[in-house]
């Protein structure tokens, strides 16, 4: 997908293309057949039409590649027109059988022009990668001489200017990459984007602070520190953008991610259990070597002062009884090796998977120590105190107290790098190391960011600009920590099994009737209060959703109305959530009101099924359904009117924005209760009916009117919804909608 000036390929002409080609060439068709044919010839003919139009358009924009873009658009154009006249009955092609003309009677030629349609349409989807490419590396460049500029200002007018100048810079760079980071099809290089837009989204901020407060005090060391740690972070942060879209490092340098105590043994496990396959996958060597390499990775954990005595002993006692088994291990693999068997013996079988075993409580062991340190450091941290402290001292402009507090929070700095670090080992996915790298990077360089912003204030406490300054670096690593929160649940639904990302909802936000009004809609800028704000309820989102999604896998029919109802929920729920980040399908305010509308519609449809569920309950068991779906009516129907009224101006359109989060929280907790209750009573009632020996089965009873399966899978609605909006809307950027 392709937008400003990038173009997006019709989902649906490839299988059709397949249909064509596959098609079987009988001689004889009948009318429907040879009119379905003739529908599928016609329908990719538009759809390459459409295709080509904006490619034609790119070409326009894009002098340097307007020949070869135009080349490759006009055989794609022709290829369309090709099928479409191969499959037309009205053509001079069609042959005659029995008096009536038959399609397709050619299919050297429609494999042909199936091919040169392939062909043509991937290099039209090269070249525009190559000019989405370039306008990212462009923008970069841009935002980089305008940094340059800001750094060398002396005045707060110049200042000022540059900087206005620097915001819509960064706006477009965002709307730029975060297009990419959606359109990213490897997790990995996804989660380096989102984390390196992170930092320039929270950069951006400290870049406009740190930079009043060293021109404001020009001869203050610690501002002048503070300033270049920012400016440094940011052009890193730049450079990191550009090497994920390029795909290169400088000096020709491969990214490699280190290696995590997870990703050892899951090799290990590997090659153990290949065994089983051949004899000779490998050296004997090369299996005990493999483990020690993975115990001195667990050297982290041992060697750590934080980790407990008990959780010290435990973990060596796993790692001594791993290596004993895979001895064990070696030993009949030898023997069976002596004996020229061809395949694992039983005694081999055996010690393969009591080495498996014991390296899987090697794992889950080092997970629990991990997450459970985690989780109590975030608990111990909610009331962020040195923050707290830091702020009162450098406002009493006490130097010594605040050195003492920044020691305090030094200390805490160490403690989350180290149980990042820790996290990484066990997270399950790369994706997930990548995030946990990008967290410890954080609190390493934060840390230091306040304590200069700190001492700033307490050289000068009567400063307004030096307090904004270090409440802007004390809300950043505030942040981090609610990020890390959100981290940690994602680490633990891959290690309990449950995939660590949501599917999207494809059907949803549903297109406005009459877009093209929406034109003069502007985005609103918000600002820090109210970044905070919606932050803070994304994440109780998130933690919403999590609950719902582990009540929703407690179910044993997953095909039951409310339980796929309470997914779909989850799942725009959790796109809410990612809005409030800057991520996600989501982009602007229009895009999440539409987002809660549908929802909003989804819950009702819930309702309906507990009403028809209710009608199967006792007095009592009734009673309690009914009076949390009439509460859940009720918030469906103040969301939906919410999401529907019309606001204008930025105060307005936040109070908006935070009443649909709002009310979508309290939705999803009224979900949570429902979903065991249900359940519950569900298996209840089926348990009642077996017993009475009923001929019809709880499955056979449906809950409710069919979900149709169109709806669910996105069929029948504009698959590219959010992206049709954008081209008729001002965007909100992750610098103006978090």
């Amino acid at each position: 997908m392709i937008s400003s000036g990038r173009c997006s390929q019709p989902s649906a002409t490839p299988p059709k293309i397949t249909t064509l080609i596959n098609h079987k060439d009988k001689p004889k068709k009948s009318e429907r057949t040879q009119q379905a044919i003739q529908k599928v010839g016609q329908a990719v003919s538009v759809a390459v039409g459409r295709f080509v139009g904006v490619g034609e358009a790119i070409a326009v924009e894009n002098e340097e590649l307007k020949e070869e873009m135009g080349m490759a658009c006009f055989e794609a154009r022709r290829a369309g027109d090709a099928i479409a006249k191969l499959t037309d009955v009205g053509t001079p092609e069609a042959s005659l059988v029995d008096g009536r003309k038959t399609l397709f009677s050619n299919r050297t030629g429609m494999v042909k022009a199936a091919r040169m349609l392939l062909s043509s349409v991937t290099k039209v989807l090269v070249l525009a990668d190559r000019i989405v490419i370039k306008q990212i590396i462009t923008s970069r460049n841009k935002v980089l001489v305008t940094l340059e500029q800001l750094e060398r200002v002396s005045t707060f007018q110049e200042f000022v200017q540059i900087f206005s100048q620097f915001g819509n810079q960064m706006v477009e760079f965002a709307h730029l990459t975060g297009d990419r980071q959606n359109d990213l099809k490897d997790e990995n290089k996804k989660a380096r984007m989102a984390a390196a837009r992170a930092v320039l989204e929270k950069c951006t901020m400290m870049l406009l602070t740190a930079s009043k407060t060293c021109l404001r005090h020009p001869d203050c060391e610690s501002a002048r520190i503070n300033k270049d740690a920012v400016f440094h972070r940011m052009r890193f942060a730049l450079e990191q953008v550009i090497e994920i879209v390029t795909d290169a490092r400088p000096c020709g340098e491969t990214k490699v991610l280190p290696l995590s105590i997870y990703t050892g043994i899951k090799d290990f496990k590997s090659n153990v259990e290949s065994l089983r396959e051949d004899l000779y996958s490998l050296p004997h060597q090369a299996l005990s070597g493999q483990l020690e390499v993975v115990v001195e990775r667990i050297e982290d954990f041992t060697d750590s002062a934080y980790t407990s005595h008990e959780h010290r002993e435990g973990i060596l006692q796993l790692c001594q009884l791993a290596r004993q088994d895979t001895d064990q291990l070696i030993a009949a693999w030898m023997e069976a090796l002596s004996l020229n068997a061809k395949e694992a013996t039983e005694e081999m079988e055996l010690s393969i998977l009591k080495t498996c075993q014991s390296v899987h409580e090697l794992r889950r062991e080092l997970h629990k120590v991990a997450v459970g340190r985690a989780a109590d450091l975030l608990k111990l941290h909610a009331e962020h105190l040195p923050l707290r402290a830091l702020k009162a001292s450098g406002g009493e402009g006490n130097l010594e107290a605040v050195a003492e507090y920044a020691r305090t929070l030094g200390e805490q700095k160490e403690q989350l790098v180290e149980t990042c670090r820790l996290l990484c080992h066990v997270s399950g996915t790369e994706p997930l190391e990548i995030t946990c790298i990008h967290a410890e990077e954080t609190f390493h360089v934060t840390g230091p960011q306040i304590t200069s912003a700190a001492q700033t204030l307490a050289l000068h406490p009567s400063s307004k600009i030096a307090k904004e300054n270090l409440d802007v670096f004390c809300e950043a690593w505030e942040s981090q920590l609610c990020d890390m929160g959100v981290l940690l649940r994602e680490i633990n639904d891959v290690f309990e099994g449950r995939r660590g990302d949501k599917r999207a909802y494809l059907s949803l936000p549903r297109p406005v009737k009459h877009s093209a009004n929406l034109k003069t809609v502007k985005a609103v800028k918000l600002d820090t209060e109210e970044q905070s704000t919606i932050a803070k309820l994304g994440l109780e989102l998130r933690l919403l959703t999590s609950d719902v999604d582990t009540e929703v896998e407690k179910w044993e029919d997953q095909e039951q109305d409310i339980v796929r109802q309470g997914q779909s929920m989850s799942s725009m729920s959790y796109s809410m959530y990612l809005f409030t980040r800057g991520e996600g399908l989501l982009k602007t305010t229009m895009d999440l009101f539409h987002q809660a509308e549908v929802l909003s519609e989804e819950g009702l449809q819930l309702c309906s099924s507990l009403h028809t569920l209710s009608t199967l309950l006792m007095d009592e068991e009734k009673v309690v359904v009914l009076l949390e779906m009439e509460k859940l009516i009720g918030l469906c129907q103040q969301l939906q009117m919410g999401a529907r009224m019309p606001v204008q101006g930025k105060t307005a359109t936040f109070q908006k924005v935070d009443s649909s989060i709002q009310n979508t929280r309290a939705i999803m907790t009224v979900v949570i209760y429902l979903l065991p209750v249900c359940n519950k009573l569900v298996r209840k009632y089926k348990s009642e009916r077996s017993s009475l020996g009923s001929p019809q089965r709880w499955r056979d009873r449906p809950l409710s009117m069919p979900v149709k399966d169109d709806a669910l899978n996105g069929k029948n609605s504009n698959g590219f919804g959010v992206k049709s909006l954008e081209k008729h809307m001002a965007n909100l950027t992750f610098l103006e909608s978090k």
